[in-house]
């Protein structure tokens, strides 16, 4: 278990309040001028040894992220933290921006020094208007207090600070779309490469990080990257926001280290399964976008990065969704299908295409009405959309039909049966 004096995110659940004073009665702005004297490889180096990946789903070092950025400036530099968090399930960085929102604001000061930009955009979900209101709260405080803008923190360096608000487009958690949104064209995500680090918003370099992944950043600094590489495992290291939501007692965001036995996650902060621990069905580890896990997978299984990949499942966000035997798998996935056709941009054909054939094939298989080859027919679909879209809303969509599948297909075929008897 976590010790409270080391979890990053102290107001979680908004027990104080977010203003400035708060924040720094709580660490936020502690000689942040100090950090930012180290200059720009100090401050990534010690990202790198942190081994601090990100925390939006794709898993990227973020040290190394920043070390893409070209060392000189010839061209304006650019920060993104990516707020949008549409994916289902997930709703951790909700409560970082409605309650420790300077933990973010102090984080992109950090990041823009250590990337050599001087203009960041918050990139948040439209829906989110109680968490902006915070957010551009914070930005006011830091402001009128400056600790960003220009000289911020005394430090030399000047960094503004804007909020974005997106229009609800779950495409537009995709990187390369969140900079065509921004720049006002159409949220479709882009080739590459190159990378944004290279071309990004506006054709100039661009890095673009998680709320949470920035929001860790001062705490690295301060603490060191020893003490934030502690936690977990090797390559999976340090502590984490984890979202649990379904058919659990208790749903909640908790932060707690890497690689800690899910089992021993839900038990001790979701209250259990609903009905006990026997009771369980299924698990989607990652938010929806990942394979689920049947029950005896469940049961030893630790929640990091190389854990999950092993048993043929993702980390993702960490947002864990509980499903207990009361759950009729085949709608949840058709549901989640449908998700996946409503939310494709259209742009590549696999994916516009394909995202409808699979919802309508799971639509058969939850009434009934199919034969035991569309099992073989529905895999084959998610084989072709898989691994042939420019971005990972393909996959995103094939993964929780392919983890059905590959567990539960007796489930599949009894269904079937049943209603052809």
């Amino acid at each position: 278990m976590l010790d409270i004096k080391d979890k990053i995110f102290t107001n979680l659940y908004g027990f104080e309040s977010s203003d400035l004073a708060a924040a720094k009665s709580r660490g936020s702005w502690d000689n942040t001028k100090s950090i930012l004297d180290r200059g720009r490889d100090s401050i990534i180096d010690e990202v790198k040894k942190s081994g601090l990946r990100g925390r939006g789903g794709a898993g990227f070092s973020t040290g190394v992220k920043w070390s893409f950025m070209p060392k000189e400036v010839t061209k304006q530099h650019y920060l993104i933290v990516n707020a949008d968090e549409s994916e289902p399930g997930a709703c951790k960085d909700r409560d970082i921006i409605r309650n420790e929102p300077h933990k973010i604001i102090e984080g992109i000061l950090i990041a823009c020094v250590a990337i050599g930009a001087d203009t960041a955009y918050i990139y948040i979900r439209g829906k989110y208007y109680n968490e902006t209101q915070s957010l551009q709260k914070a930005i006011d405080e830091a402001y009128e207090n400056g600790l960003i803008g220009k000289n911020a923190c005394g430090s030399g360096h000047d960094v503004n600070i804007y909020i974005h608000r997106g229009a609800g487009a779950y495409i537009c958690g995709e990187e390369t779309a969140l900079l065509n949104s921004i720049e006002g064209k159409k949220g479709f995500p882009r080739l590459k490469p190159p990378f944004p680090a290279v071309i990004g918003l506006y054709g100039c370099p661009t890095i673009i990080n998680n709320v949470e992944s920035i929001a860790v950043i001062p705490d690295i600094l301060r603490r060191g990257a020893s003490w934030f590489s502690s936690f977990g495992r090797p390559n999976n290291s340090g502590t984490k926001v984890y979202s649990i939501s379904g058919h659990v007692n208790r749903p909640c965001n908790i932060e707690e280290s890497m690689s800690i036995p899910l089992k021993e996650l839900i038990e001790k902060y979701a209250g259990g399964v609903r009905g006990g621990w026997d009771n369980l069905l299924a698990i989607i580890p990652g938010g929806v976008s990942v394979p689920m896990m049947p029950k005896s997978v469940c049961d030893t299984v630790l929640m990091d990065f190389d854990a999950l990949k092993e048993v043929g499942t993702g980390f993702g966000t960490a947002s864990i969704v509980v499903m207990d035997k009361s759950t009729d798998l085949l709608y949840a996935i058709a549901r989640i299908s449908k998700f996946y056709m409503h939310e494709s941009c259209g742009q590549c054909t696999p994916c516009r295409e394909g995202t409808g054939w699979m919802w309508r094939l799971m639509t058969k298989l939850c009434q009934g009405d199919a034969k035991i080859s569309d099992i073989d027919k529905l895999l084959e679909i998610t084989k072709q959309v898989e691994g042939h879209t420019i971005c990972a809303l393909g996959d995103a969509s094939a993964w929780p039909i392919q983890g059905l599948i590959k567990n539960f297909r007796p489930y599949i075929e009894d269904r079937i049966k049943q209603f052809n008897n």
